[in-house]
């Protein structure tokens, strides 16, 4: 079943939109759907009841509202929502899913940046460049015997994958460029086959922790996420090791983070902390070993507009009536972040 040019309402941050939706993308926005106001709303805007009365679809991302059983009862026709982020989390409610809307994440899009970064952030972490771009002047000097006696290299390492992800599997694929890499992935929902086919190799959390030099966290944060790395877990990693984490931070137990990292046993790179940012009396924030960035391995600047793109095209196949690629059911809830 086709929808000709639906009747569609746009609700996220203005900044959002003016970054995410430059003029080609309005423009192709436009040609997709029949825009009943130019530019950003507010669904709770008293004006904006006749056009609430006939939206169709949503097109949303970083700051729309959550689509509440009160918001959702002024939309009585609303049939689809098209997300240009990630997690549709934010926006959607018991009453959303009760009312059989369909949605469709951006995810992918944001999984390209956030793979690429971290990538870069363990080819960096083999050569403890982060270490040492923390304080050049403390490294002046003698630096090169101390790394060479600490195997700092990026040839026959061992990486793990903690999470078969969109991003996991990235990362995964990418690190093949790594000569005479082995990468373990744990993941209780993967399919080893799949694993394989993207480069890793399937295995428990507790044998990839007690063989890998790097640890690199890709998990959601769900309840049975949350804090799965903590002391006894990080106690099982090689001294020396790094763990990556450009997922949630909630994944770690922060306080025993801090404390292998403080005893030197481990480094870390964190671009995502918990809380987040850190109260400045944290002692990640001042540790040589720890490298901190403010969650920037997501999409930024221009690559945002990928996730605009993929919202685009879930539309354009929604309008022919085609599968969609990127829908998100609620029984995916349990699964992704």
């Amino acid at each position: 079943m086709t929808h000709a040019r639906p009747a569609a309402l746009i609700a996220m941050r203005p900044d959002v939109f003016r970054l995410q939706f430059d003029a080609p993308h309005s423009a192709r926005l436009a040609q997709l759907a029949e825009l009943l106001r130019p530019g950003v709303v507010d669904l709770d805007d008293p004006a904006l009841a006749e056009d609430l009365a006939g939206v169709e679809v949503l097109v949303t991302s970083w700051g729309a509202p959550r689509l509440t059983a009160d918001r959702l009862d002024r939309m009585p026709r609303l049939r689809a929502v098209f997300h240009a982020a990630g997690s549709v989390r934010p926006v959607t409610t018991e009453a959303f899913w009760q009312r059989g809307i369909r949605i469709t994440s951006a995810a992918s899009a944001n999984a390209i940046p956030v793979a690429e970064f971290t990538f870069a952030s363990i080819v960096l972490a083999g050569k403890r460049a982060q270490v040492l771009a923390r304080d050049p002047l403390a490294h002046r000097d003698g630096w090169s015997a101390q790394l060479h006696a600490g195997g700092s290299s990026n040839l026959g390492r061992r990486i793990g994958i903690v999470g078969f992800s969109r991003i996991g599997r990235r990362v995964v694929e990418l690190l093949q460029q790594l000569e005479d890499v082995e990468v373990l992935v744990a993941d209780p929902y993967a399919d080893p086959e799949q694993v394989r086919a993207a480069g890793g190799r399937l295995v428990p959390l507790d044998e990839l922790l007690d063989a890998v030099d790097v640890l690199s966290l890709h998990a959601p944060e769900l309840p049975e996420t949350r804090g799965m790395i903590g002391a006894a877990e990080l106690a099982r990693l090689r001294d020396g090791a790094t763990v990556v984490n450009t997922a949630r931070g909630g994944l770690i137990d922060t306080d025993a983070l801090a404390e292998a990292c403080a005893r030197g046993r481990l480094d870390a790179v964190l671009d995502v902390t918990d809380p987040e940012p850190l109260p400045l009396d944290s002692p990640l924030l001042r540790l040589p070993n720890v490298s901190i960035t403010p969650h920037i391995a997501g999409s930024l600047g221009t690559e945002t507009r990928r996730m605009a793109d993929a919202a685009l095209g879930e539309l354009a196949r929604w309008t022919l009536g085609q599968p969609l690629d990127e829908e998100v059911r609620v029984g995916d809830l349990g699964r992704r972040a």
